[in-house]
């Protein structure tokens, strides 16, 4: 699959209640803000990007990167994210990646994208070990058909939020990031200030 036909989108529209309500992806990781190491990964991934934001649009827009509101109300969750980046996908395929996870694999979107057209999948999701081994999913990085507009916005309208129950309705494929080169923190994400602190102190 070609970079080109992907869109990547960060997604950086959550309310941020557990890091005190700020905007997570203002916030500082080794001096830039995540947003900022999140676009900085993805862009040599994917064709074109976008960002998803509800708050600071003004802020965002200075990445010189189209910034995105939810259409659903209310800081519907990630799955509003994958909603308005289909919406305005220009491309056969859309990458989502939050903004808390500045070390997500530089090689993210390719292997999602070997495994979609391995396995004629509709979805491709990423999956990591936990500190015992066990393979989790990581929902928020996908690679998604743009044609899945229409069924995620059905799921949407009747109340839908989550991206599993979601994801379950359609050919899903599951795509493990556990090779022995792979990053152990790859997936390690920011919810508060102290992990924030901690993904600091490993990443010196």
């Amino acid at each position: 699959m070609d970079k080109n036909q992907i869109t990547g989108i960060v997604l950086a529209g959550g309310r941020g209640s557990r890091m005190g309500g700020v905007d997570k992806g203002l916030q500082l990781f080794n001096g830039q803000p995540l947003i900022e190491h999140a676009l900085q990964r993805l862009h040599p991934q994917v064709g074109t990007m976008l960002i998803n934001a509800n708050r600071n649009l003004d802020v965002y827009t200075t990445w010189g990167t189209p910034v995105l509101a939810d259409d659903l109300a209310d800081f519907a969750g990630p799955l509003a994210g994958f909603l308005v980046g289909l919406a305005n996908c220009q491309t056969p395929y859309l990458a989502t990646v939050p903004c808390d996870t500045p070390r997500y694999p530089l090689d993210l979107v390719a292997r999602l994208a070997d495994a979609l057209e391995r396995e004629n999948a509709d979805i491709a999701m990423a999956s990591s070990p936990d500190d015992t081994g066990k393979l989790c999913h990581q929902p928020v990085f996908c690679l998604l058909k743009r044609e899945l507009l229409t069924s995620l916005q059905t799921f949407t309208a009747t109340g839908g939020r989550k991206i599993g129950a979601w994801a379950a309705q359609h050919k899903l494929v599951r795509v493990p990031f556990n090779l022995t080169d792979d990053d152990t923190a790859a997936f390690y994400n920011a919810n508060t200030l102290a992990d924030l602190q901690q993904l600091e102190a490993i990443s010196t």
